[in-house]
């Protein structure tokens, strides 16, 4: 056994020192490469026997020499023609061209490159590098193609529409462009095709944006008000009323109480001190109390105090701004049965309407109001002079023709008795007021009564309704109170 292993450890000493020269065959222990090895350089050729010393050819590697190389005779051969030297030095091994084992790329842009199989490793050759292509060069290339590919992303098309693209023509093709269309007439895209700067994708999102910013919304919104809005100083006037609407304009007889009022009417109406004084009117000697005045109060009936006191009211409105009213006699709510007292009697209202009293004659009124009051229920008759007509205004929408004529009688006396004049009083017209507002319950008639004779005595319509009533009463108590009626 140690004989057979110097012998191995030799051996391989020895094959270290000889060349490595390719084999025929490859060794059985080794496993084959994936691509055969490409063909090799002979051989350096030997110096002949002639040129080798003799001493070379009797001098011996060592012990055992004869049984290493008794296998091949080339090897043997090979050795023995070695210069014998101290320091054995090799030849340089000859370049081995090694197998190339990475795929190889193909170059086919523009059809340009090799195009052969990378399989055979002999046939590989570097490819030469793409040249730019010419203007006619790419002409070329672009008549070759029948359906470019889209510069980009395709737009959506619902089912069923057809797509419009853009065709974009290039000025210096104009000779190649009428043989393409002659050449590629069947297969011609038919619409226009839009070569966008900007990606769709980015004006998508840009319009997505632009959506969801308000601020967006309301400089469209200024900008669109601008446009429409442009007008010079000379239509500044026309268009006034379309920027700033006018003001509506209040009636008087609707104009809101302030909270000051407000507060004064709330505190009279609901005080618990009845007896308390809250107004007196000197000149017609009428004292008003919280009794008196609570029957302003909503769903209490109006009494002969408040309706009197009101109409004194009205009287000194009238002198204090004649211009605005007609000029009227009010009566108070004791004539009317003062003078059908027994039937009918002048006498007992005579001395009412004395001139030195009045500082005038009923006969140069326009008109003349006188209440009537039928137990539970106000009406009023109304003696136009102006019209010539005798009137007759119920909340109810009741008529009283025998009324009617015992205030016709009443005129007929007045004018002889304060004139001495005789007026045909017969064919004066005798009607009710049409288009009247009427009550809706039972205890606005008071109420309505005052506010025929207000808008009478300001020679306006009659625009109200029960809907004010609850206003009407709240301004009816405030007047009172400042004796003043607006």
């Amino acid at each position: 056994m140690g004989a057979l292993t110097d012998s191995r450890k030799r051996v391989s000493a020895d094959h270290r020192l000889l060349p490595s020269f390719p084999s025929s065959a490859p060794s059985p222990s080794k496993k084959p490469k994936l691509s055969p090895l490409l063909p090799t350089a002979p051989p350096p050729p030997l110096p002949s026997s002639s040129h080798i010393p003799s001493s070379t050819s009797s001098a011996a590697p060592g012990p055992n020499s004869s049984t290493a190389f008794a296998s091949t005779s080339s090897s043997s051969s090979a050795f023995s023609l070695l210069p014998h030297s101290r320091h054995r030095r090799l030849p340089p091994p000859p370049p081995v061209q090694r197998s190339i084992h990475a795929p190889l790329r193909r170059i086919r842009a523009f059809r340009l490159g090799n195009t052969r199989s990378n399989s055979d490793p002999s046939s590989y050759s570097p490819s030469p590098l793409p040249q730019p292509l010419g203007l006619d060069q790419y002409v070329d290339l672009v008549n070759s193609v029948t359906h470019p590919p889209p510069l980009t992303p395709p737009a959506y098309v619902p089912r069923g529409a057809k797509a419009t693209v853009e065709v974009v023509a290039v000025d210096d093709l104009g000779d190649i462009k009428q043989d393409e269309e002659e050449r590629d007439e069947e297969d011609e895209v038919k619409g226009e095709v839009v070569v966008r700067k900007v990606p769709l994708y980015k004006d998508l999102y840009e319009a997505s944006s632009r959506q969801r910013d308000h601020r967006l919304g309301i400089l469209e919104f200024e900008v669109r008000l601008a446009e429409k809005g442009r007008l010079g100083l000379e239509g500044l006037n026309e268009a006034r009323p379309q920027i700033t609407p006018n003001k509506k304009v209040v009636p008087e007889p609707f104009v809101p109480l302030t909270d000051k009022d407000e507060d004064s009417v709330r505190r009279a109406l609901g005080g618990k001190n009845r007896r308390e004084i809250l107004s007196e009117h000197k000149a017609s000697n009428i004292v008003i109390t919280r009794e008196i005045l609570q029957c302003l109060n909503d769903k209490h009936w109006l009494n002969d105090e408040v309706i009197n006191l009101y109409l004194e009211l009205l009287k000194e409105r009238e002198l204090r701004e004649p211009s605005k009213f007609i000029k009227c006699h009010f009566f108070n709510t004791f004539f009317y049965k003062k003078l059908i007292n027994g039937g009918y009697d002048y006498k007992a209202v005579r001395r009412w309407t004395m001139k030195r009293k009045l500082g005038y004659n009923l006969i140069d009124c326009d008109e003349i109001f006188v209440p009537i009051h039928k137990e539970v229920h106000w009406c009023l008759a109304i003696i136009n002079i102006r019209d010539k007509k005798f009137q007759y205004l119920d909340s109810l929408g009741s008529m009283d023709m025998k009324a009617l004529k015992i205030i016709a009688r009443y005129l007929g006396d007045e004018v002889k008795d304060k004139n001495g004049k005789q007026i045909d009083v017969l064919s004066w017209k005798h009607e009710g007021v049409q288009n009247l507002p009427l009550q809706e319950n039972g205890w606005d008639c008071g109420m309505f009564m005052l506010k025929y004779i207000d808008f009478h005595s300001r020679d306006m319509g009659l625009t109200f309704g029960q809907k004010h009533m609850p206003y009407f009463r709240q301004r009816t108590a405030k007047e009172i109170l400042n004796l003043r009626a607006g």
